[in-house]
């Protein structure tokens, strides 16, 4: 018996896809940009020269709308699972149109900030703004690419290669999804603590 073989035969692995493997990563990657930032946000606020100003009433309606499009995901996952595809196909799409809804209410989040003369940039900006202007951009841009996941997922359903045996695709759009709405949960939270 080759002593190579017998090594190889004996190693354990995580038992996880290495495509699970890698969203894990980039979850843990973006978890540690996110976690800088908002510690930056707080070194920075206690510096002084902060302007103080009220978070748009959008912002929590997006919460609701995200936390609906989990809800849908996860509905469309279970009934994956069922062989389900109609149903699958119905909340992948509720989930892609949910998620298109909440990025429109960020872009009107982002005019209501401007009208109340909270900036990015420029003469008039001040840090605060700018923090909140990026920790919702950085959110948008990874809601973006999860849309586009969605939306790849979505066409595999209509090809019939979600279900019941095949449940890796929708399996990470889910996990990652999951992972942008509880992000986006816990950027509000912390910003309507800390404003």
């Amino acid at each position: 018996m080759n002593p190579i073989e017998t090594f190889s035969e004996k190693e354990v692995g995580l038992g996880w896809h290495p495509k699970r493997v890698l969203l894990i990563l980039l979850m843990v990657s973006s978890t540690m940009i996110f976690a800088s930032l908002t510690s930056g946000f707080i070194v920075r606020r206690d510096e002084g020269n902060w302007r103080e100003f009220d978070l748009p009433t959008i912002m929590g309606i997006n919460t609701i709308v995200i936390a609906l499009s989990s809800i849908a995901l996860q509905w469309a996952y279970s009934s994956a699972k069922k062989d389900e595809i109609g149903r699958v196909k119905i909340g992948l799409a509720l989930t892609l149109g949910l998620g298109l809804v909440f990025l429109v209410g960020q872009w009107i989040c982002w005019g209501d900030l401007v009208a109340g003369r909270t900036f990015f940039g420029g003469i008039d900006a001040n840090v605060s703004g700018s923090f909140v202007y990026v920790l919702m951009g950085m959110h948008a841009f990874h809601l973006l690419a999860g849309l586009i996941f969605l939306a790849v997922v979505l066409r595999r359903t209509f090809n019939y290669q979600v279900h019941s045996r095949a449940l890796l695709s929708i399996g990470n759009v889910s996990i990652l999804w999951h992972f942008l709405g509880a992000l986006w949960l816990y950027l509000y939270l912390f910003l309507l603590l800390n404003h």
